[in-house]
């Protein structure tokens, strides 16, 4: 693999953190790419006050609408980073974002969350609540590497302009009669809310997060 040294930024939102923590859980998989990867910012892990130029910048949550500063943000974000990529369901789809209220009592405030692919441009999205490091370190290597091929899907996920969940295989694909009884997306769902019964899959709205990750892997979808 050649020498193509890249700059890495990490931006935090309206988020759990849990994206960040699959983030740190990947420098045992990156030891073979780390030569090519500095992390230029990080709020957290590393002591530097604005968002640098980079080549990649990868944005965890939801994007308070509200908030004039994560508006800011957001915008610096897009004119720096040459990549652009949404961490996870909040920041690809919304997640568990689309059902929150903003403000603290003894005065509650309404407010509007948008995943980031519906407030900019997004080049790439990684589904998962959260990602796993393992994703996350191969959409890296092939973004190092110029893998176009493998970051397709990951491009075309971070054009989707609405919000992804176990209601989208019932609408594009169950109900077109595409599904093929596969069980991927019972699989990938992380909080088991899907379940197959007369093999097609079955899904509990109860336990749904909205990840999105069950419409990414599944191989019907989009056809």
């Amino acid at each position: 693999m050649e020498d193509k040294r890249i700059t890495v930024a990490h931006v935090q939102l309206s988020s759990c953190c849990g994206c960040l923590i699959s983030l740190t859980d990947t420098y045992e998989k990156l030891l073979d790419v780390l030569n090519s990867v500095d992390l230029v910012y990080c709020q957290t892990l590393i002591d530097v006050r604005e968002i640098p130029n980079a080549d990649v910048i990868l944005v965890e949550g939801a994007v308070c609408l509200d908030d004039h500063h994560a508006m800011e943000i957001v915008k610096e974000v897009r004119e720096k980073g040459k990549i652009v990529v949404a961490l996870g369901a909040c920041a690809a789809v919304g997640g568990i974002t689309r059902f929150c209220k903003g403000g603290q009592m003894p005065k509650p405030v309404q407010s509007s969350f948008s995943p980031l692919t519906e407030v900019i441009k997004c080049d790439l999205a990684i589904p998962g609540c959260p990602p796993s490091p393992e994703l996350i370190t191969n959409v890296i290597t092939a973004v190092i590497e110029g893998n176009t091929e493998y970051l397709k899907p990951f491009a075309k996920y971070g054009e989707k302009k609405h919000e992804a969940c176990g209601c989208d295989l019932i609408i594009n694909v169950i109900n077109k009669s595409l599904c093929m009884g596969c069980g991927t997306c019972v699989a990938s769902c992380p909080t088991r809310a899907i379940e197959m019964v007369d093999g097609r899959p079955l899904v509990s709205s109860q336990l749904c997060i909205k990840c999105g990750a069950c419409s990414f892997q599944c191989p019907r979808i989009g056809i």
